[in-house]
């Protein structure tokens, strides 16, 4: 098997508004975001992480004698909204990648943007700069939960987005969409997929409202939110929707056309490396032998706050090991979240360990009817049940679960 996918997440920090139920990295712009200083600070970033050991080992640097560095498979520009920085900018940030790591000729290249700051005729200039692909925040199609949500823009805006897009030549794109809103009913759910489906995307992200611990949503709850009986109804009558339609559900939260699944997510759940670059932003790297084989997986996280970032990217960076006892769980944290599962032979060469080393739990897993073993193609998923309480499921792959 060879060594995990390799990918780049970039992390633009700025949004127009913060959203009470928002608990990622993104703080409010108050007049324009300072492209040039945080390209600068992305570049020295991207040069000091290449430099170090973790990224040798890795396979990153192309070190006289060294072997051939593992080709980029796919790029994430995300944030807070990547979009409220100009084709021109996001074409440089491509442009500095490009001259650093070599890509492979089919890179997935996504772009998260928000209906409410796309200008007209701005898709096209991003799919020049380099983008194939963007991650539209829709959220709904119906204004009244557009404003309980603290959103910038009306539904109108998210198809007209989705026009320019179609207009760009853009047509894998995928639809954020939440549902369990407040006062939100199972009609109105449906209402959420039969508008976004008619837009044609290749991907719906469907998300359950959360009240995430430190956002204003957790602090004050907003009113009439649906009970976990109307929830489950939801998913249901949703799910049987996006089937109808051709979609298949290959994540947790993600439905897709076929062969339409984000390949950066998927390099996620399936435990693949990835760089890491920008305000918060979190990477995953592998250190592999010559067959190209895990001996050891290192993971980073640099600075939250904009400003102490951009000061000095190399001083903020952390870099930490991922000890042996702590791969299974962060192994099914991933792939788990996955319809298909995993195999035994992905788990090792991933993780570097021994199957052994989960084989009590993915039994007792299966006794339990949360997971179900595929004998001949040694392969094991979640089943319904497990899929419904994966965070149960996955408490017995800590370290003080497993007895590692």
């Amino acid at each position: 098997m060879t060594a995990p996918p390799l990918g780049v997440y970039v992390h633009f920090p700025w949004c127009v508004s913060k959203c009470p139920y928002c608990d990622f990295n993104s703080h409010a712009v108050k007049d324009a975001v300072p492209e040039r200083q945080y390209l600068d600070a992305l570049r020295r970033d991207l040069a000091h992480q290449l430099a170090s050991p973790m990224a040798q080992d890795a396979r990153l640097g192309a070190a006289p004698g060294a072997a051939a560095p593992r080709p980029v498979r796919s790029v994430f520009l995300g944030g807070g909204t990547p979009s409220l920085f100009s084709p021109q900018a996001i074409g440089e940030v491509l442009a500095m990648l490009r001259a650093a790591l070599p890509f492979a000729p089919d890179a997935e290249i996504t772009m998260e943007a928000n209906p409410g700051t796309i200008e007209r005729g701005r898709f096209a200039e991003y799919a020049a700069a380099g983008v194939n692909r963007v991650s539209l925040g829709a959220q709904s199609f119906d204004d009244v939960m557009l404003r309980r949500l603290g959103r910038i823009h009306a539904a109108d805006e998210t198809r007209v987005a989705v026009a320019e897009l179609h207009a760009a030549g853009l047509a894998n794109f995928n639809l954020d969409l939440m549902y369990a809103l407040p006062g939100q009913d199972e009609a109105g759910a449906l209402a959420d997929v039969e508008a976004a489906l008619a837009l044609a995307p290749a991907q719906v992200s469907h998300y359950n409202l959360t009240l995430e611990p430190g956002t204003p949503f957790a602090a004050r709850p907003p009113p009439a939110l649906p009970d976990d009986d109307t929830t489950e109804r939801m998913l249901e009558a949703c799910a049987a929707r996006f089937t109808a339609a051709g979609h298949a559900r290959y994540e947790v939260s993600a439905w897709a056309q076929p062969g339409r699944e984000c390949a950066h997510n998927l390099t996620y759940w399936r435990f693949g490396d990835y760089l890491g670059l920008g305000a918060g932003a979190h990477g995953k790297l592998s250190a592999l032998d010559d067959a190209g084989r895990v001996r050891a997986i290192h993971r980073s996280e640099q600075a939250r706050e904009p400003r102490r970032y951009q000061r000095d990217p190399a001083a903020t960076l952390r870099v930490t090991p991922v000890a042996p006892a702590q791969r299974p769980f962060e192994f099914m944290l991933n792939a788990l979240r996955l319809t298909k599962g995993a195999d035994r032979a992905l788990f090792e060469v991933r993780t570097g360990l021994d199957w052994a080393t989960v084989a009590p739990v993915i039994d007792k897993a299966i006794a339990a009817g949360t997971l179900e073993w595929d004998a001949a193609r040694a392969r094991f998923r979640p089943t319904p049940l497990g899929m419904r309480f994966l965070n149960e499921l996955l408490v017995d792959f800590l370290p003080s679960g497993t007895g590692t």
